[in-house]
């Protein structure tokens, strides 16, 4: 048996898809335990190139159980949609199961989502999918959840408690009230399509554990981007860190055996908020690509290009510290390939002094990157398969990640597919 998660330790972006697909190759089941559709994890295997922001990317191994976990908040059309994209690729979708305790993310929210981000008041830079209006309602416990299109009857009840609130902060916001009986219509479809997939979570999750089976938690996002933890306020609206995988759950910590960072081999982010060793001009595009390509640097979801930067070594022992990494994994190590010097931050200095923490977003505006600068290896490295083959510069810089952080480095990405993977051996 193992318990095995497995999160961002930046931005989100890194890569996280690439490297659950891989590892799902031996997984029995994969659970997504946060988030929503707002963000996509990109895989690129034999069945094709996919962007899944509900589905778990354990979906592509027949045998494997897939779970949109208990701290997701889902849109039910876009989950349809995107069973319906995998089965129109010859995916087979039976082993795709939902929390029954997951948040059900209604057209409302998205409307509201809209609303704040055109109002120029309260917009981070969201996705407008609703993500945060959804969570919130999670808050307040004005939310549906999947549980109840088992009790139509039910839903309905609750669909009439929520909603005068619901329109009234439409109203406020200028927005366009909605009517009872159109979204219980969505919600009876839904209800049709959806119910033989809904299960009682603890003991689905508990049961798999006590059977031995092989279970990897995947993530959403990445470590700055967690709502207690990251550049708040331009964070998600969940814990996209290892420990809300137990949480959300519900078992106990003391199950975990490993848990896996990606990181990108350089810095990218999406959005509103600090970005300490941003990029721009030549060196910039270099990283970023012209958007023709799956690896390119543009946002899975919303098509956005990314920033870039060059690789922070404050977040990522940031990130290794709260979430407790046992091993990582760096993807893209290939688009530093041309690079004749590459530049690391090793440290921030705040108001002329060097601080060894991690400041608020605000402060973290105002931090100046203390950079060292390593050669280059000038060699292309996507069909290097073996740690040992890698040029000398390259396997410096991995080793500079792993003193900074303390942790071992298991896999690196040299591109896009499954196959384009070099797994190191990890003392233990």
């Amino acid at each position: 048996m193992s318990v095995s998660i497995l999160v961002g330790a930046q931005f989100g972006d890194e890569g996280k898809g690439k490297i659950v697909d891989y590892i799902s190759a031996k997984a029995d089941m994969v659970v997504r335990f946060q988030g929503g559709d707002n963000a996509g994890h990109t895989v690129v295997n034999e069945f094709g190139a996919f962007k899944l922001h509900l589905i778990p990317c354990g979906i592509f191994k027949p045998s494997c159980i897939t779970l949109a976990g208990t701290g997701m908040v889902i849109n039910p059309d876009e989950l349809l949609h995107e069973i319906s994209d995998l089965e129109a690729n010859g995916i087979n979708t039976s082993n795709l199961y939902i929390s029954s305790r997951a948040i059900i993310l209604m057209p409302y929210h998205i409307q509201l989502d809209c609303l704040s981000e055109s109002s120029g008041r309260t917009g981070i830079g969201t996705t407008k999918r609703g993500i945060g209006y959804a969570y919130a309602d999670k808050a307040r416990r004005n939310a549906l959840r999947f549980e109840d299109l088992l009790d139509l009857e039910y839903c309905e009840h609750r669909l009439e408690m929520v909603l005068p609130t619901v329109n009234a902060e439409l109203v406020a916001k200028e927005g366009v009230p909605m009517g009872k009986i159109e979204l219980l219509q969505k919600l009876r479809a839904w209800a049709k399509l959806l119910a033989p997939r809904i299960v009682e979570p603890v003991s689905f999750v508990n049961r798999a554990i006590d059977n031995g089976l092989e279970i990897l938690f995947e993530g959403q996002l990445g470590a700055m981007k967690d709502i207690d933890l990251g550049i708040y306020p331009y964070v998600t609206s969940s814990n996209p860190t290892a420990a809300y995988a137990a949480a959300s759950s519900g078992f106990p910590i003391s199950k975990i055996t490993e848990i896996i960072g990606v990181l990108k081999a350089f810095s990218s982010a999406v959005g509103s908020g600090p970005f300490p060793t941003e990029i721009k001009g030549n060196d910039a595009d270099v990283f970023r690509g012209s958007g023709q390509n799956i690896d390119d640097e543009f946002g899975a979801r919303t098509g956005r290009p990314r920033q870039v930067g060059w690789l922070d070594l404050p977040v990522l022992k940031y990130a290794a510290t709260i979430n407790g990494f046992t091993s990582l994994a760096v993807c893209k190590i290939d688009k530093l390939d041309m690079f004749d010097e590459i530049k690391i931050c090793t440290h921030y200095s705040l108001d002329g002094k060097d601080i060894d923490y991690m400041p608020s977003a605000h402060q973290l505006e105002k931090v100046v990157p203390v950079y060292i600068t390593v050669p280059g290896w000038k060699t292309e490295t996507r069909k290097i398969r073996n740690f040992d083959d890698l040029p000398q510069n390259a396997r410096n810089y991995l080793n500079i990640i792993e003193k900074a952080t303390g942790v071992p480095i298991k896999y690196i990405g040299v591109g896009p597919s499954r196959d384009e993977i070099i797994v190191k051996s990890v003392s233990k």
